[in-house]
């Protein structure tokens, strides 16, 4: 079947000098399947008529014939720019996605790693510290039965801590592999976000996993008082010429890098930022546009998944709703680290005014954490090209 769209084409346009009538068939069209409505949508290839097609945007001036009334109405949503205001709009499937064959393998790399997230932040949930034990070791330095129970007490400590670290050195290279999925050409960000959902869904994974991580550790102040004492005490025997059996797991230079990861305050997030800036490095044909309009069209797509009730009706989980929130902010951090000029400038292609709107439209206590991530954990807020309007919405001086 072929589909004729009619623009009616004013005496002074470009493209029809003449005022005549502009036929564009079907060769010249791009199909796909809208899975988030079920109906065929019909994209132009042409680019001058695209380009036209916005400057018609508010006059009213497009006549559209079509061989069905959804494919009509499709046609009318692209025309009318509607897209191109609100950003990419699809609905991402973080519940249900599945691994197509050519996402497998790259999938089963990451889910190897996904699969102890959760373990992870049970652990750092659990996690107590032995302040009570240092005290008492601190105040009581001739007591050898004190000091053998802290040190007793914190090396299993020192262990889990080793763990997390570890973790985050896997998820680094986790999140390597996914960018160089959903970046490279010859697709557009949206064009992979919708085509590899899987893979996105992963990459929503590690960043909902990253700012839940971070928001236990920043709780918890025992973990950097634990291993302050691990460390002064292994430089206090290495004094004295003694060798502790624990230093066999945590040897110095291994203790050095851990000293490093959690003086960060949010130290999962110091890890993605860095390793998304070593990739964008490492990477030098590929235009770093590429990897942040990655960041942020999934910022733009978790926006609108969130404000528009058609979405939002398609969870079948609550927690989602949350999901989708994390991961929204966490792609906003992540692009104001990574971009040279950050998120919150008025040339940034995160639409943070709606972002934080749809925030702010949540209960309070979902997402007061999310908005102190927003104004404590970003690099580019307090910059003089952030937008004074985005600092008022997050009540930043």
């Amino acid at each position: 079947m072929v589909i004729k769209v009619l623009i009616l084409i004013p005496p002074n346009s470009p493209l029809a000098p003449s005022g005549k009538k502009l036929f564009i068939e079907h060769p010249k069209l791009l199909y796909f399947l809208n899975k988030s409505e079920g109906s065929h949508c019909w994209y132009y290839s042409d680019s001058d008529v695209l380009n036209y097609s916005t400057k018609l945007c508010n006059k009213q001036a497009a006549v559209f014939k079509a061989a069905t009334r959804s494919q009509m109405g499709n046609l009318l949503k692209v025309l009318t720019c509607t897209e191109f205001d609100q950003g990419p709009n699809f609905f991402l499937d973080f519940e249900n996605a599945q691994p197509t064959d050519g996402e497998r393998e790259i999938w089963n790399q990451v889910n190897a790693v996904l699969q102890d997230s959760e373990s992870i932040l049970t652990e750092l949930q659990a996690y107590k510290g032995a302040g009570q034990e240092i005290r008492d070791a601190i105040q009581n330095p001739g007591d050898g039965q004190l000091q053998d129970r802290a040190w007793s007490s914190v090396c299993p400590l020192v262990g889990r801590l080793k763990r997390f670290y570890e973790f985050s050195i896997r998820l680094e290279k986790a999140l390597q592999s996914l960018l160089e999925s959903l970046t490279y050409p010859p697709y557009t960000p949206t064009q992979h976000l919708e085509r590899e959902q899987a893979l996105a869904k992963q990459f929503a994974e590690i960043l909902h996993f990253t700012l839940r991580f971070d928001e236990l550790k920043m709780k918890n102040p025992a973990i950097q008082n634990d291993f302050s004492y691990y460390r002064r005490t292994i430089s206090r025997n290495r004094i004295n010429n003694m060798h502790l059996d624990a230093e066999n797991e945590v040897n110095n230079e291994m203790a050095n890098r851990m000293s490093l990861f959690y003086a960060e305050a949010t130290p999962m997030l110091k890890t993605l930022s860095d390793a998304t800036t070593k990739f964008v490095s490492e990477n030098k044909t590929l235009p770093i546009e590429n990897t942040t309009d990655c960041l942020s069209t999934m910022a733009s797509v978790c926006k609108v998944m969130l404000e528009t009730p058609e979405y939002k009706s398609r969870f079948t989980n609550d927690e989602t709703l949350l999901f989708c929130m994390r991961v929204m902010v966490g792609v906003i951090i992540l692009y104001d680290h990574v971009h040279p000029v950050g998120a919150f400038a008025k040339t940034s292609k995160i639409d943070m005014k709606g972002c934080i709107k749809v925030l702010k439209e949540q209960p309070p206590n979902n997402v007061e954490g999310l908005l102190n991530a927003l104004r404590y954990t970003t690099r580019h807020l307090n910059d003089e090209s952030a937008s004074k309007q985005i600092r008022t919405m997050l009540q930043v001086q």
